[in-house]
């Protein structure tokens, strides 16, 4: 349990009428009696000797706990805290800490101290040996994944559920404090988009690595985004412009005026999730009704509205990067309409047959929306266009899965420019410095059956990533990996570049049939039939494309 929640619980039991409490939180029970102190038991585990310490910090935040079940890394001896606490590489926040990485440790040696329960523990190594550096934050589930083996130093938040780890706000500050570290990225998935995570961070003393926290919460709600990128200038999808009313007869007279079909959506919904297609009157009020319960539950917000179902749209978006000093720039398009229920499946760089005069005018509505609602950071307006037209659908405010194809055909480490514009920095260039050069595509490689979709986690037994001129593979797995069942089944991004699009394709489908994940299924045969597809290989398709490929092919499940 939380060091400054013991503290609370104490004054609670000193400042009341309560002669004795006991609270249990997960394998922990805390017991404590007005005048005869406390007790824990049983203990958790908590890792030590391999965090940075709070050093001068004001307000300093307790360890998180590591799983009693959590296994020891195959590589070396682990000391373990028998307590949970505050975490201290030295005696004092000026002192020489007690033990480097890479120095040598004998069996007894002080090697950190652990703050719990008003005494500061000094914990001695149990074994002799040399330390060994571990900074990523992960669950138990990812302790083998790549990037975890491959950080200085890495710190386990929690179990796998990602309730109690990557969803676990506390325990993400709380290593980011035991670590001393400055600053937070909340990289693409869980708590990227949330404002109240960017909020608590910053409120904790950190720099949050995205927008500032009332950008999230305004571009998060879809109804109050749709409204600014109005005033800005920024062409939005036909429909209501605000949420739905409860007036039945009112909801009917907005669809009447739209015209049919619509579309009902949640206005926190997002990945796809909250949305639910009416063709007809008779089908309008139900529609409401099933997708505000959805809403609610999904995500704790039953708002829903209403706009114009394009029948045969593309799905295109610009990605923006924004500094704190009114300087702003967007880097061309991408077109992600290769979806299947609303996830992407193939991204690509600059989007087929895309007029030029018409993606610059575009996405300098997207950079003067930047500059009114003075957002900072990487973020991505998402179109559909048809006849065309650009319609704005939605704003993620955060990296995108698919930022490679843009940092191939820009030039530019879009991660890296999140990180200096967290730190105050300025854009090294402008909008007239922005070249776009050849063309790129992504393909998500998931542990899935490519034809019915199911997952497939598990070990896998052979693995082999694709190389050669253009090509770049970003994953995270390797041979003798085993893939959770706990997380998205995307387990690797592959990306080529050519000099054109044709290039680009031909590198794909070369890259993807060198490669080798066996031990699991991965959607790698429909990623090459798509690659080969006809419709595909002439241009640009709508976003309804594959599932109507699916359909027709009904496909068995591959062996």
């Amino acid at each position: 349990m939380d060091l400054r929640k013991l503290k609370k619980l104490i004054d609670l039991v000193e400042e009341s009428g309560i002669a004795e409490l006991e609270i249990t939180e997960g394998e922990e029970k805390v017991k404590i009696v007005k005048g005869g102190g406390l007790s824990i038991s049983p203990a958790a585990s908590a890792p030590a000797a391999q965090a940075t310490p709070p050093g001068a910090r004001d307000e300093p935040k307790a360890a998180p706990p590591a799983s009693p079940a959590a296994e020891a890394p195959s590589e070396g001896h682990v000391v373990k805290s028998p307590m949970v606490g505050t975490f201290y590489r030295s005696p004092s926040p000026d002192a020489k800490a007690f033990v480097e990485v890479g120095e040598a440790v004998k069996e007894g040696q002080t090697i950190c101290i652990v703050e719990a329960m008003k005494l500061m523990n000094e914990i001695e190594c149990d074994a002799t040996g040399t330390v060994k550096a571990i900074l990523v934050v992960h669950s138990e589930a990812d302790t083998e994944a790549k990037y975890v083996k491959l950080a200085d130093e890495s710190v386990c938040i929690g179990p796998p559920s990602a309730s109690q780890s990557y969803l676990n706000i506390p325990a993400i500050i709380s290593a980011a404090e035991v670590t001393d570290a400055e600053a937070i990225h909340p990289g693409y998935g869980f708590l990227s988009e949330n404002a109240d995570f960017a909020d608590k961070v910053e409120r904790s003393g950190f720099v949050f690595i995205g927008p500032r926290p009332d950008n999230i919460r305004l571009m998060g709600d879809k109804i109050s985004a749709k409204q600014a990128m109005l005033k800005a200038g920024v062409p939005c999808v036909p429909g209501s412009e605000s949420a739905l009313p409860e007036d039945p007869k009112e909801i009917v007279r907005i669809a009447r005026k739209v015209g049919y079909p619509v579309i009902i959506k949640a206005a926190g919904g997002g990945g796809g999730r909250g949305m639910r297609v009416v063709h007809t009157e008779a089908a309008l009020l139900n529609a409401v009704t099933m997708t505000r319960s959805e809403a609610q539950a999904a995500f704790s917000n039953a708002t829903v509205y209403l706009e114009k179902y394009l029948e045969n749209p593309r799905h295109i978006e610009i990605q923006v990067l924004a500094d704190s000093h009114k300087g702003a720039v967007f880097l061309g398009e991408r077109d992600c309409s290769l979806q299947r229920r609303h996830q992407k499946v193939l991204e690509e760089a600059p989007a087929p047959d895309l007029p030029a005069k018409l993606r610059d005018k575009v996405g300098e509505r997207c950079v003067e929306a930047c500059r009114k609602i003075g957002y900072r950071g990487a973020g991505t307006f998402e179109f559909l266009y048809e006849d065309g037209e650009f319609y704005f659908i939605e704003m993620n405010t955060r990296i995108q899965v698919e930022h490679p194809v843009t940092e191939m055909i820009t030039g530019i480490d879009i991660v890296q420019a999140q990180i200096r514009i967290a730190a105050g920095e300025k854009l090294p260039f402008r909008q007239k410095d922005i070249h776009l050069r050849g063309h790129a595509i992504e393909c998500r490689i998931n542990a899935e059956d490519p034809y019915r979709f199911t997952p497939s986690p598990g070990r896998i037994t052979s693995y082999h990533a694709p190389g050669g001129p253009g090509i770049r593979v970003d994953s995270h797995v390797y041979q003798g990996y085993s893939v959770p069942p706990y997380y998205d089944s995307m387990v690797g991004k592959v990306i080529a570049y050519g000099a054109s699009r044709e290039q680009a394709i031909r590198r794909m489908r070369v890259a993807l049939s060198e490669m080798v994940v066996e031990g699991i299924q991965t959607n790698i045969p429909l990623q090459l039939e798509l690659l080969n597809d006809i419709r595909f290989v002439r241009g640009a398709v709508s976003i309804h494309y594959l599932e109507q490929k699916l359909a027709q092919e009904q496909k068995p499940k591959a062996k």
